[in-house]
């Protein structure tokens, strides 16, 4: 049986921080000699439909309670939702009407799946228990915590000192959120380090109710394909887990050499030593940065489709081939005549002449292997090849029938 010391040691790795390891053991201690299963609770806001890498650094954790036998309850705040996490804002959030947060909350545990065991995995919506409060109820919730305490939220005062608008509704997010963990009587809370004070205060709100404090465990945040800034789909330098197979594959291996340590922590829960010790011992650090990405892609799409996404990019990149199901352009008319294309006008798959001339300004396009970086025109023949970016690739066929233009 596994050292109570050991487990600790293995679920906070990786943690920005824990509130507090000692519970945390007192907390596994009892659970061993009991025989009674962690509630360990994750509370997710559904205010946005996709699920990226980003998002699954605390969903791996869970995972890993979900392997020592704990239950883990994965929270959709549809009431929560409809009021909107403050955190990090500088104005308020939109208010969610209810069918969009069910619309939501579909798409979140359909995704979340992909990472969580189904059979230690309880879905809750916490509207349950916080739309049948009244009145009398709310007010005692909130005599548990003075006003001074929630404006101590860096977000709150930030926009109180900028005079934007603070809303009451947005002040009893915290308490609401807090409300979660006294209702599912959570042992440990998962979050970001953005949802420190949501989780500190549940902590003090289980406490005032009579009930042992939750152990906070927050996880970073993942830096993005950029290796700078943290994943968002609204950078660019995310990986969503529904995207194809060899798209996740080859965005992983497009990661510089400099992330793979941290990835391979946060991702697979690997320990420090041991990705230190791989990568000294392999040398190439290439091949470390294909098996992580084979690994990734595999959690999503099984292991036949990850190893079919990695001998297709080997097959582009390290062989230098063209892809075998490269869509096929046809050698118009106006081409045989010309024997020439704007890049500009035409790129194939791109939608506008801005995006264009910024792909070409970065030397993203190459066409049969040579790097082009200008807007002048480039001779084409049929059987020649078009490279957009990392993993975009066109043929130029020939074709008797004119169907349009590259």
């Amino acid at each position: 049986m596994q050292d109570i010391a050991a487990i600790v040691e293995s679920l906070v790795n990786g943690a920005d921080d824990v509130v507090s390891p000692e519970l945390l053991a007192e907390k596994l201690e009892r659970s061993r000699r009991t025989q009674t299963p962690l509630i360990v609770k994750l509370g997710v806001d559904p205010t946005a439909p996709d699920i990226h890498l980003g998002h699954t650094v605390v969903l791996e954790k869970l995972r890993q309670f979900q392997e020592l036998g704990h239950q883990v309850v994965f929270l959709i705040g549809d009431m929560t939702g409809r009021i909107g996490d403050p955190s990090g804002r500088s104005d308020t959030r939109r208010q969610l009407a209810k069918a969009d947060v069910e619309a939501f909350a579909r798409t979140y545990v359909a995704q979340a799946s992909k990472v969580l065991s189904a059979e230690r995995l309880t879905l809750r919506y916490n509207s349950e228990w916080l739309e049948p409060l009244n009145l009398a109820d709310l007010i005692g919730l909130m005599s548990h915590v003075t006003l001074a305490r929630i404006l101590e939220r860096d977000d709150f005062q930030d926009r109180f000192s900028e005079h934007y608008p603070i809303h009451l509704h947005e002040l009893l997010y915290p308490l609401m959120q807090a409300y979660d963990s006294v209702a599912l009587k959570a042992d440990v809370e998962l979050g970001g380090t953005d949802q420190r004070f949501n989780i500190l205060t549940a902590r003090q709100i289980q406490e005032a109710f009579g009930m042992e404090p939750e152990v906070g465990i927050f996880m970073p945040l993942l830096e993005g394909t950029d290796g700078v800034r943290k994943m968002s789909k609204s950078l660019g330098n995310y990986i969503g887990i529904e995207e194809p197979a060899e798209e996740i594959f080859g965005k992983v291996m497009s990661i510089p050499d400099s992330l793979m340590a941290r990835w391979y922590q946060l991702l697979l829960g690997e320990r420090p030593e041991k990705i230190a010790a791989a990568l000294a011992e392999e040398g190439n650090p290439r091949n470390l940065k294909a098996q992580l990405a084979r690994r990734i892609t595999a959690r999503f799409w099984g292991e036949a489709n990850a190893e079919r996404a990695e001998a297709a990019f080997d097959r582009t990149f390290r062989d230098r081939q063209v892809p075998e199901d490269a869509p096929r352009l046809p050698y118009a008319e106006w081409m045989r005549k010309t024997g020439a294309i704007n890049l500009v006008a035409g790129l194939p798959g791109i939608p506008s002449r801005q995006e264009a001339r910024r792909l070409l300004s970065q030397g993203a396009v190459t066409v049969d292997g040579e790097r082009i970086d200008t807007a002048t025109e480039v001779s084409l023949k049929p059987g020649s090849w078009i490279r957009v970016g990392r993993r975009r690739y066109f043929r130029i066929e020939s074709s008797d029938t004119e169907i349009g233009t590259v």
